[in-house]
């Protein structure tokens, strides 16, 4: 007994002893990471105005960031794994840091949106961190002795620091929400920005002088003909062509009339023939960027599938959500008019209610059954969005509609990794979790772009959009919002892939779920 107590007391000195100021400026990087995700939110009509360009456009932020994402977690992390977690932390965070420096000064739009998809290298700072604690924790000369308890292991001290990292991400994000609302609504929008570099500034100052490298880790482990630089190429050419496609397509419009749209049409085709190219040499890779042979595996490629769906309606649909609610009723007939701080509350309970739907999964799984829960989960996002339709007119109705939604997608962010590392064959369980992530953000990617293209092109091909009431014909605004028509695509093709995860998920292997 005396024997088991000097265990625990060891596994806890590793983590609140000597890793605890680590974990300590490793939390303060995912808060600045929940703030850079939250910030922006209720900020992007704002932005719009500020750049001169639509409600529309601000989808293409979304989906050039996302898209970036795609690439930049699989091959950081590999890197990572090679030269060592904290130098890449350290330059992920000086890309991210003057890319928000860039996001200030910007004077156009394109400017704005290369600086805004560079930002995106945050979301490999997690990653790293993860591997970071793991690696530190069973490098210590007392892990051996530490891993003979369940609860004092490495891997159940790095489950622990990272439950308080992504505490810590959720704190920010609710946080850089609220923030940023009430700033908004006193202060220019240029000025507003300042505050996310400021914050980005002292998280890299935190990891340079706070977390220690990996042990081991040398610029020296870096061997060029053992990473999949050909891979990282062809990806990249694929997802900038089809990305590419879309973006001429927005100025060109659904019309075959115009130079524009057969231009984007081949590049479309070009970046399709890329992705052939990169699915043959992965295939050929003896340790591949993306494996993907994991995509053909009958007990992963639904799990797959559904967070490809749920990309759609968890990362695609964040800024017309945000724009329709800051869309002035008085002038186009629709949207709530509401100010920057109310925006920021709208999107900080819901996501209150995507912590409260990962809270809950465990819960209802026990009443009744981890598929059943998803299934539950899927549905409450189908749901959520389908009462947009009818329901959309008051701030009450579309917090509503948005707590339904919040807590299907906290439960399924929660459970799909989980869900993919269970059906993965045991040696394959960290590729399946990233491969997850990754195709969830190209998911959001592809959505962000094809809904800015829903917004803007709506109305100019005959649907009917928004109707300027006469007497304020002559605000500033008017012309600026989204069609009308374009938030219901929105909404329905949200909740259709949210129906259709539901129904891969019957397709997932009970393995998964245990």
């Amino acid at each position: 007994m005396k024997a088991g107590l000097r265990r625990r007391q060891r596994g806890g000195a590793l983590l609140f002893g000597g890793l605890a100021s680590v974990v300590g400026f490793l939390a303060f990087v995912e808060f600045t990471s929940g703030v850079l995700q939250g910030y922006y939110a209720p900020l992007l009509t704002d932005i719009a105005r500020h750049l001169g360009v639509n409600d529309a456009d601000v989808n293409w932020l979304e989906g050039s960031q996302l898209m970036l994402s795609a690439l930049v977690v699989p091959m950081l992390s590999k890197l990572g794994d090679q030269v060592g977690h904290r130098k890449v932390l350290i330059w992920s965070t000086a890309v991210t840091l003057a890319a928000s420096i860039a996001l200030v000064v910007a004077p156009e739009f394109w400017v704005f949106l290369v600086a805004w998809a560079f930002q995106g290298f945050y979301v490999v700072w997690l990653p790293l961190e993860v591997a970071l604690i793991y690696v530190r924790t069973a490098a210590r000369e007392d892990a051996a002795a530490a891993t003979s308890g369940p609860t004092a292991g490495p891997a159940a001290l790095t489950r622990r620091a990272a439950a308080v990292l992504v505490g810590a991400l959720e704190v920010g994000a609710i946080a850089g929400a609220l923030a940023a609302g009430a700033l908004v609504d006193t202060m220019d929008v240029q000025a507003v920005l300042v505050v996310p570099a400021v914050v980005v500034g002292l998280c890299l100052v935190a990891i340079i002088l706070g977390v220690e490298e990996t042990p081991g880790a040398s610029l020296a482990n870096f061997r060029r003909r053992d990473f999949d630089m050909a891979g990282l190429f062809w990806v990249t050419v694929a997802l900038v062509l089809i990305m590419g496609s879309l973006f001429v397509l927005r100025g060109a419009g659904l019309a075959p009339d115009r130079p524009g749209f057969w231009l984007s049409a081949l590049m479309l085709v070009t970046g399709a023939l890329a992705l052939v190219r990169f699915v043959r040499v992965e295939r050929e890779h003896p340790d591949p960027l993306i494996d993907i042979r994991m995509f053909t595996d009958p007990a992963l490629w639904p799990v797959f599938a559904t967070a490809g769906l749920f990309g759609v309606s968890v990362l695609g649909a964040q800024a017309p959500l945000s724009t329709f609610a800051r869309t002035d009723p008085e002038i186009y007939g629709y949207g709530l008019g509401t100010t920057g701080f109310q925006t920021s509350l709208i999107i900080g309970t819901y996501l209150i209610a995507m912590v409260a739907g990962a809270g809950l999964l465990p819960v209802a799984s026990r009443w009744t059954s981890p598929r059943l829960a998803l299934l539950f989960a899927t549905l409450c996002v189908a749901v959520g969005f389908g009462l947009f339709l009818p329901f959309h007119d008051q701030i009450g109705q579309v917090v509503a509609n948005m707590v339904v939604v919040g807590l299907g997608s906290g439960a399924l962010v929660a459970s799909l990794p989980a869900a993919a590392a269970a059906a993965a064959p045991r040696e394959q369980t960290g590729v399946a979790t990233g491969l997850t992530n990754s195709v969830k953000t190209v998911g959001g990617a592809v959505a962000s772009c094809i809904f800015g293209l829903a917004l803007a092109t709506t109305a100019a091909a005959g649907i009917p959009g928004p109707e300027v009431l006469p007497e304020v014909a002559g605000a500033p605004d008017v012309g600026t919002a989204g069609s009308f028509s374009g938030y219901l695509t929105v909404w329905i093709v949200c909740s259709a892939t949210a129906l259709a995860a539901a129904v891969l998920l019957l397709f997932v292997p009970k393995k998964a779920f245990q």
